[in-house]
C-alpha cells in the first residue's frame, strides 16, 4: 500500500542545501528508495510503497539537521543518510556525529567524524591507551587519528608524536630507487606528511620537525626505544611480521598513546608470510585498555566511487574464498571416496 509523507518546516535555503544541484540529492532518495518526490510551494511531499516514505522522509529530516548546522552537504552525506535508514537511526545519532569536532584544519575546516563507525574509531582514542583502526582505503583510518595527535600535541597531553610506516617495498626494492636513505623512504610516508601540512601548516610542521616534537620515521627506526609523553601512529600495519608488531607495541612508555592503522584486504608482504596486525587483533582482542575499531565499506568517505570499488572488492573476495573453499572439500571427498574404493 502507498504511503505519502509531508515536509513543510524547511526553509528556501535549507531546501537549496537539501535538494543539491539540479535536484541531484532527490534523483538519488528517489532512485535509492524507489519513492516519488514532489515539491510545491515550499512542501515536500514523499511517496512511496510499504515504508519506504518513511525511510525517505527520515532521510530528508536527517539531511535538514546537518544544513541547519551550517554544513555544505555531499553525496556522501546523502548516501549515509540513506544507509542510516536501513538501520532506522534518528537525526539524533546524526548530530551527536556532526559534533564531535576533533579539531580544525589550518584553513579553519572542522575535523569530525563523519559515520557511526568513525564516531565509535574517535571514541575509542579517547578512552584507550593503544587503539586498532581497521578497515578498507578511505575509511579516515589516518587522518583521524592524526587529527587527535595533533589535538592532544596542542592541548599539552603529549610532548612529541611519532608517526611510522614499515617500508615494504610495493613491486620495487627500495635499492634500486634513486637518492639516498630518506629520498628512498619519503615516498612510503607521504600521506603521513600530507595529513599533517593539512591539519597542522607546512610553516608549523616544519618548525616542530627541526624541534624533534614531530618525527616520521620507517618502523625500523623504532626498535631500542623507549616512547614516553608521546602519541604514536603505525600506519599501513597489514605490512608488519609480527616481530615487528610486537616490537612496536613493546616500545610504549609512560603517558603515551598508540594508534595502529590498517586494511587487511592490501598486504604487500610475501604470499606466506602473516600479518603482524593480523596476529594482533587476534592475540590481543579482549584486554581493557586496548581498543579495536572496525571499520567497514559503510564508513567510506572518499568519493561514493570509492565506496562502490570497496564493495566489488569484498564481493569478489568472497566468491573467490567461497570457491577455494568448495575445491578444498572435493578434494577431501575425493580422497576419502578413494581411500575407501582400495579397502
Amino acid at each position: 500500500m502507498e504511503d505519502t509523507k509531508i515536509i513543510d518546516d524547511l526553509s528556501l535555503e535549507q531546501q537549496k542545501t537539501v535538494f543539491g544541484q539540479n535536484d541531484v540529492f532527490i534523483k538519488t532518495i528517489e532512485r535509492s528508495l524507489n519513492v516519488s518526490v514532489f515539491v510545491r510551494d515550499g512542501e515536500i511531499r514523499i511517496s512511496g510503497e510499504g515504508n519506504n516514505a518513511e525511510r525517505a522522509h527520515e532521510v530528508f529530516m536527517n539531511l535538514a539537521e546537518l544544513a541547519r548546522r551550517g554544513n555544505v552537504l555531499t553525496q556522501q552525506n546523502v548516501d549515509y543518510a540513506i544507509a542510516l535508514s536501513a538501520e532506522k537511526k534518528s537525526s539524533r545519532e546524526i548530530v551527536e556525529i556532526d559534533s564531535d569536532i576533533v579539531c580544525h584544519t589550518i584553513s579553519g575546516k572542522p575535523v569530525k567524524p563523519k559515520t557511526v563507525g568513525q564516531k565509535r574509531y574517535v571514541d575509542d582514542m579517547r578512552r584507550k591507551m593503544i587503539v586498532f583502526g581497521v578497515g578498507p582505503a578511505g575509511t579516515g583510518k589516518t587522518y583521524l587519528a592524526i587529527a587527535m595527535a595533533v589535538q592532544a600535541f596542542k592541548n599539552g597531553e603529549v610532548d612529541k608524536i611519532i608517526l611510522t610506516r614499515p617500508a615494504i617495498e610495493a613491486g620495487e626494492k627500495l635499492g634500486f630507487l634513486p637518492g639516498d636513505l630518506q629520498s628512498k623512504i619519503d615516498p612510503y610516508l607521504r600521506p603521513l606528511y600530507d595529513a599533517l601540512f593539512q591539519i597542522m601548516g607546512a610553516d608549523s610542521f616544519a618548525h616542530n620537525m627541526e624541534k624533534g616534537a614531530i618525527e616520521v620515521a620507517p618502523l625500523a627506526y623504532m626498535r631500542g626505544r623507549t616512547l614516553d609523553n608521546a602519541y604514536i601512529i603505525l600506519d599501513e600495519a597489514q605490512n608488519t611480521t609480527p616481530s615487528q608488531m610486537k616490537m612496536f607495541l613493546t616500545r610504549i612508555g609512560f603517558n603515551s598513546k598508540c594508534i595502529v592503522t590498517g586494511d587487511r584486504t592490501q598486504k604487500d608482504l610475501p604470499f606466506d608470510q602473516v600479518s603482524g596486525l593480523d596476529l594482533a587483533l587476534k592475540i590481543l582482542r579482549g584486554i581493557d585498555e586496548i581498543g579495536i575499531s572496525e571499520l567497514t565499506n559503510k564508513d567510506v568517505v572518499r568519493h561514493p566511487l570509492v565506496q562502490k570499488i570497496v564493495e566489488a572488492y569484498e564481493k569478489y573476495e568472497e566468491k573467490s574464498q567461497d570457491r577455494v573453499q568448495d575445491r578444498t572439500q572435493e578434494r577431501r571427498a575425493y580422497k576419502k571416496y578413494d581411500h575407501n574404493n582400495r579397502k
